[in-house]
């Protein structure tokens, strides 16, 4: 194994290792402080993180506005209080060693309120900012502003590009580094645009090299970039490290810091990683914010294939083969099937699937009607937790909504990873990961159940394993 060089990031040397930052406080204070006491990078959620009373116990994430823009304004709160609280754990843990960051997602939402918000109150405690999930053009004028490095997270240099011609241009010196994530290999939302195909990967290296040439074109040659998604032994990336080509380069780790003893998950999801089998972590596009995601194949995600998978076009009026009278709702309202279609509408409904939901796309999907209250009742007690939401219509704007139906087919994202955070549910609830998960039922270093510390995994990690 090569020795890992440390790098400059964010203004300090440390080891290039890096920890990734995960939403709704599945990176917090606790791990990513015991990561910079460990001389590397700590990285926490600012994504509604936990706060804590003055006894330090959990405060619960409850909603009590009657109105959407009500309980926006609470998580909102939420959310800046959260974000203070775990940076200041992170300090408090690192023993002033390595660097602490916070990552947000530029699609969450009052993303640049919660960043103010933050970085005022958490002043000297946060070193960095990464930020992905959408095209984040003001994250470089708002970390500037704080004397906070920002490190965009991209999948590809044709994105970079456009980041750095419209804003970043403006704030060099605050480019700390450029996290490269895998859309086909990352946990969590994926970086696929639609002239990818999520069922056909390519290789990271040649999409690496592409962003360090425009880099370099940018007088960028020495700006780290962060290779995230799909990065387990080092020893499988000796040709990365003092490759002119890649340039400086840390290796960021976001599956791997789950299974550590700081690490904020329940007992029962740490248990279930030990378990997977390659396959079960897989693309799919039921998210709320319209992005690919990968997570765990469980009972939640799989109950959101068959709801699609019961699914039929529909028309107001008889035309073309739409000529198949259908009733919809407590109304009986008519509307056209295909004769084939009706057929398959009849056989849900027989089989219990009994209520029709209407989606965006002038579909039907078929549910049972407890599933049907469940979406309902979620869609009415939407917190805008998303500058855009499918799921409920909510839309950071003055009408807030996005104009268009609620759709049916996805869920609220904020009650699902609340819940797997602060429960031991992990079949019934999304559990994002990474797709090497798999590769903790292998790994000797995990044999018998072993959950190491985090400063055990970063001395492992640099022996190559």
């Amino acid at each position: 194994m090569k020795p890992l060089n440390p790098l400059v990031i964010s203004g300090r040397e440390v080891l290039p290792l890096v920890e990734g930052g995960k939403g709704i406080s599945i990176s917090n204070g606790e791990s990513s402080g015991a990561w910079a006491a460990s001389g590397a990078l700590g990285t926490f959620s600012g994504v509604n993180a936990d706060s804590y009373d003055e006894t330090g116990q959990l405060i619960t994430q409850l909603y009590k506005g009657r109105t959407r823009r009500e309980r926006h304004e609470e998580l909102v709160a939420y959310a800046i209080a959260g974000g203070i609280e775990q940076a200041r754990v992170a300090h408090e843990r690192s023993n002033g060693q390595g660097r602490i960051h916070m990552n947000v997602l530029w699609e969450m939402a009052a993303a640049e309120r919660v960043l103010h918000g933050v970085l005022e109150g958490a002043r000297g405690l946060i070193h960095g900012v990464t930020c992905g999930a959408g095209m984040p053009y003001r994250i470089a004028e708002i970390c500037s502003r704080y004397g906070v490095y920002y490190y965009p997270i991209v999948s590809s240099a044709r994105a970079f590009r456009a980041l750095w011609k419209r804003a970043y241009h403006k704030f060099s010196e605050w480019l700390g580094g450029v996290v490269y994530e895998d859309p086909w290999l990352a946990g969590g939302h994926n970086g696929l645009s639609n002239s990818e195909d999520p069922d056909n990967p390519e290789p990271a290296y040649p999409r690496v090299r592409e962003l360090r040439s425009l880099m370099t074109e940018f007088n960028l040659d020495t700006t780290p970039i962060f290779m995230a998604g799909g990065v387990w032994y080092l020893r499988e990336w000796l040709d990365w490290i003092d490759n002119p080509e890649v340039g400086p380069v840390a290796f960021q780790f976001g599956t791997r810091p789950l299974l550590t003893q700081e690490s904020p998950i329940s007992e029962a999801w740490k248990r279930k990683l030990m378990t997977l089998q390659e396959g079960d972590v897989y693309l799919n596009r039921f998210s709320p914010t319209g992005f690919y995601s990968s997570a765990v194949r469980n009972e939640f995600l799989n109950e959101l294939r068959r709801r699609s998978e019961r699914q039929v076009a529909y028309s107001v009026e008889a035309i073309g083969e739409h000529v198949a009278e259908f009733s919809v709702g407590a109304r009986g309202r008519l509307v056209y099937l295909t004769p084939q279609d009706r057929e398959s509408a009849r056989r849900w409904v027989a089989q219990g699937f009994t209520e029709a939901l209407r989606t965006p796309d002038s579909t039907l999907i078929f549910v049972t009607p407890q599933k049907a209250l469940e979406i309902r009742s979620d869609q009415i007690g939407c917190m805008g937790c998303l500058s855009a939401c499918l799921f409920s219509n909510w839309a950071q704007n003055e009408a807030g909504t996005t104009g268009k139906k609620a759709d049916p087919r996805s869920f609220c994202i904020q009650k699902t990873l609340q819940a797997i955070r602060h429960s031991d549910d992990v079949e019934f609830q999304l559990m994002f990961s990474g797709h090497n998960a798999y590769r903790f039922a292998t790994d000797p270093f995990y044999a018998n159940g072993y959950v190491p510390s985090v400063r055990e995994l970063v001395d492992r990690l640099q022996t190559g394993d």
